[in-house]
């Protein structure tokens, strides 16, 4: 998985190999055996990766895009659940780690909000005034 994402990653952000590998002080061969798979980056140069490509190391290492799914690895903080299907009442269910990493738990209300141009959104109802108060700047009077 490293090698398929590091590859990847480095075309998302248009550079070379030869960029890359100066950027984690390697050579470019050594950069291009990760990406075959032949070889795996050492921990330190798998932070600077992540660093580079602003993920997450368990990203970097274990992302795997779902089949005819070609989003790439995520930004740091941002994720790609997967596909749900509607049922027949409108229903969806949320996928497992969506749910751990929100912390939604049976019996939470979410608020499902839509825009036209950008789609659906489904918020936790106990976070609905956190993004109300950065929506209305209300978080930058408490700053100060």
């Amino acid at each position: 998985m490293i090698g398929t994402n590091i590859t990847s990653l480095r075309k998302q952000y248009d550079l070379t190999q030869e960029e890359v590998a100066e950027q984690l002080s390697v050579s470019r061969q050594t950069l291009a055996k990760w990406e075959r798979g032949e070889s795996e980056p050492d921990m330190r140069s798998c932070i600077k990766l992540a660093e580079m490509f602003q993920v997450t190391l368990d990203e970097l290492v274990n992302y795997e895009e779902e089949a005819g799914m070609q989003f790439g690895v995520p930004p740091k903080g941002k994720y790609f659940f997967g596909s749900v299907t509607v049922g027949e009442r409108g229903q969806i269910v949320i996928p497992q780690k969506a749910r751990r990493v929100f912390k939604i738990e049976p019996g939470d209300q979410v608020l499902v909000l839509g825009d036209e141009e950008r789609g659906i959104a489904i918020i936790p109802k106990q976070e609905i005034w956190g993004l109300m108060n950065v929506v209305l700047g209300n978080d930058k009077k408490k700053e100060k």
